[in-house]
């Protein structure tokens, strides 16, 4: 199942954002993680940094899904972005990001944080959706999409 309705909130899908750069583009979603869900920004910023130095989670297609564990967190949890403009972030295929999933998940989450980001992945890999998702008009139809998605996969 396909459910990423207990990933995100209202609150933590933004859309038609600028960014110039991947150090501004997650301090950007790191300020929307700290309203959605209370979080400290700058700790936000520092763990999904540390991980993009590793190798960069912009997976193909215009989509990254950058991740990381966090201090405090009670449950995994995620930002969505839509860009006004795709950006490099050093992806697989060398394509320019577009759509970002940004991953948050509590330090002790090692199954859940892995099968989160399995179900993230496997949702933004279907070329469909994610011409929807490109598509919608607004974050809250942008939310809809992401949360409404399961019950149609559910019932197929």
């Amino acid at each position: 199942m396909l459910d990423l309705s207990d990933l995100i909130t209202p609150e933590a899908v933004v859309s038609g954002v600028s960014a110039g750069s991947k150090k501004k583009l997650f301090a950007l979603l790191a300020d929307v993680a700290g309203r959605a869900y209370g979080l400290d920004p700058a700790h936000v910023v520092a763990q999904i940094g540390a991980r993009e130095k590793l190798g960069s989670t912009g997976f193909g297609g215009g989509i990254a899904i950058p991740h990381g564990k966090i201090d405090g967190l009670e449950s995994v949890r995620g930002i969505v972005c839509r860009l006004d403009k795709p950006m490099d972030f050093g992806a697989v295929d060398d394509s320019p990001v577009d759509l970002v999933f940004m991953l948050l998940s509590p330090r002790t989450a090692g199954a859940a944080h892995l099968k989160a980001l399995a179900r993230v992945s496997r949702r933004l890999r279907d070329r469909a959706f994610t011409a929807k998702l490109r598509g919608a008009g607004s974050a809250d139809a942008i939310y809809a999409l992401l949360t409404e998605a399961e019950t149609h996969d559910a019932a197929a």
